[in-house]
C-alpha cells in the first residue's frame, strides 16, 4: 500500500526546539532527529480475530499524527505496520467458531483497513502479515542461533521437542542491550506482566523465566514451515516485528511505536533480538499511546467491554467526529469513552464548518503556525483542536462572509492534512 504524499501547501514554519516525543525508554521528551531527511518508523500491527476498537484506532490514529507531521515538514518517510496473521489468539478463536484461522484473519485485516479508511488514516508504506513473511524470521533465528543468544528447550509431556527460546543472560553479555532498557520497567513489573501477555515463566528448561519464545515447534492443529536448522515450526510473536522491522527500514529506524500494552514484553524483546544480531539499537526513540476506557474500565477483547469502530459507523455516527474525540485526549493518555464525548465531538465539527463561511486570507498560514507547534510538543493535538476552536470563533463572530480569493490553501485543508480531520 502506497501512502498520500504531496508536498505541504503551506511553508512550515521551523520549530525552535524541534520535533519533541515522550521516549518511554529514557522516561522524558526527547528531541526527534531525522537522518538524511528521511523519517522511518514501525508500528505494531493487529492480531485479526476480532474487529477494530476504539483502543485500537487511538493508536494508530495517534501515529498517523506523526505521519502526516513528517510529511508536512518536507521529509521523505518510510512506515511499516504489519499483521499478526500467526498468533494463539487468532487460532484459539478460529477454533472456538469453527472457522479457519486464515479465513478469519483475512476477514478481521480488511475490515481493520476499512476502519481506517474511514478515520482517514494514511496507509503505511509497508503492510505486511506474518505469514508472507516467514523467511525473513527464521532466518533471523538462526542468526541469533549462530550468535549463541538463543538455545533449545527439550520437550514434555506439554510441550513438544524443539522450541527455541532466545536468552536474556547471552544477549546482555554479547550486546549493549539490557533487560528493561526498552519498557523501563523494574524487574518485580516484568515478572508481573509477563505471564498476562503471553509469557510462559514456568516453562520446564528454560534459562531463564523471563526468555522468550522465538521459534515454536510443531504442534497439532497448528500452521508451521520446514526449516532444515530449526525444525518444523512457527514463529515467536516478538522476533516477527524484528525481523519485518529489520527487512523494511534503516537500522536504527527513528520511533517504534505502539499501545502501552506493548512496551513488555514485545517491543522490549523485539528491540533485543534486532540488537543482539546487528550490533545496534533496533529504534532511536520508543513511543507509546495510552489506553482507551468504557465506563472506567479499559477496553478490551477479553472483558468484551469494546466500543468497535465498525459498530459506530454502522449506527451513522461520523467517522470525523470519531477522530475528532479521539484526538482531544492526548495520545499518551489513558482515558474512557462516552456517548457524552461523542456527541461533544459532533458539536465542535459542526462549529468549525460554519466558521468555514466566514475564512479571510491568512487565517489558514497562521493556524498552520499554531497547530505545528502544539504537534511539535509531543503530538499535543488537544492544544491544536483548541488552536482551531479559537480560529472559529473568531471567524464566526467577526462574521464577514468568505472571501472570494480564498483557493486551495484554506482551513480545511490545513486541517485535513495535518489533523486528519475533513470538513467538507
Amino acid at each position: 500500500m502506497k501512502s498520500w504524499i504531496t508536498p505541504f501547501p503551506v511553508a512550515i514554519p521551523k520549530q525552535e526546539d524541534g520535533l519533541q516525543l515522550f521516549d518511554t525508554a529514557t522516561q522524558q521528551k526527547q528531541r526527534v532527529s531525522v537522518h538524511d531527511n528521511h523519517a522511518t518508523m514501525y508500528v505494531c500491527g493487529i492480531t485479526p480475530y476480532d474487529a477494530t476498537h476504539l483502543g485500537h484506532a487511538n493508536t494508530y490514529v495517534a501515529f498517523d499524527l506523526l505521519y502526516r507531521y513528517w510529511i508536512a515538514a518536507g521529509y521523505r518517510v518510510t512506515y511499516t505496520q504489519n499483521v499478526t496473521d500467526v498468533d494463539d489468539p487468532l487460532f484459539e478463536r478460529a477454533r472456538e467458531i469453527g472457522v479457519d484461522y486464515q479465513e478469519l484473519g483475512q476477514e478481521q485485516t480488511d475490515l481493520f483497513r476499512s476502519d481506517m479508511q474511514h478515520l482517514n488514516v494514511l496507509a503505511p508504506s509497508h503492510y505486511l502479515g506474518v505469514a508472507e513473511t516467514v523467511d525473513w524470521i527464521r532466518t533471523l533465528v538462526r542468526q541469533m542461533m549462530d550468535a549463541g543468544v538463543a538455545y533449545t528447550v527439550e520437550g514434555d509431556d506439554q510441550n513438544p521437542a524443539g522450541d527455541i527460546y532466545f536468552s536474556i543472560e547471552a544477549a546482555e553479555q554479547h550486546s549493549d542491550w539490557r533487560l528493561g532498557s526498552v519498557s523501563a520497567y523494574s524487574q518485580d513489573e516484568m515478572e508481573e506482566i509477563f505471564p498476562e501477555r503471553g509469557g510462559d515463566p514456568d516453562r520446564a528448561g528454560k534459562k531463564n523465566p523471563l526468555d522468550p519464545l522465538i521459534w515454536s515447534a510443531r504442534r497439532e492443529g497448528e500452521p508451521y514451515w520446514h526449516d532444515d536448522v530449526l525444525g518444523a515450526g512457527r514463529p515467536g510473536w516478538h522476533v516477527e516485528c524484528s525481523a519485518i522491522a529489520h527487512h523494511t527500514l534503516p537500522v536504527p529506524f527513528t520511533v517504534q511505536g505502539g499501545g502501552s500494552d506493548l512496551r513488555f514484553p514485545h517491543h522490549e524483546f523485539s528491540a533485543a533480538h534486532a540488537t543482539s544480531v546487528t550490533d545496534s539499537p533496533m529504534s532511536k526513540h520508543y513511543v507509546h499511546s495510552g489506553m482507551v476506557g468504557l465506563d472506567g474500565v479499559k477496553m478490551s477483547k477479553s472483558l468484551g467491554n469494546l466500543e468497535l469502530v465498525s459498530n459506530l459507523v454502522a449506527r451513522g455516527e461520523s467517522p470525523m467526529a470519531i477522530r475528532t474525540l479521539l484526538l482531544d485526549n492526548h495520545y499518551r493518555s489513558d482515558w474512557s469513552y462516552t456517548d457524552h464525548a461523542l456527541t461533544a465531538a459532533n458539536q465542535r465539527l459542526e462549529s468549525w464548518k460554519t466558521a468555514m463561511a466566514f475564512e479571510q486570507p491568512g487565517q489558514a498560514e497562521a493556524l498552520t503556525t499554531e497547530i505545528f507547534s502544539a504537534m511539535s510538543d509531543d503530538l499535543d493535538a488537544p492544544r491544536a483542536l483548541e488552536a482551531v476552536d479559537a480560529w472559529a470563533a473568531q471567524a464566526t463572530q467577526q462574521a464577514v462572509p468568505r472571501d472570494s480569493n480564498l483557493q486551495s490553501i484554506n482551513v480545511a485543508v490545513i486541517v485535513d492534512a495535518l489533523l486528519g480531520i475533513k470538513l467538507y
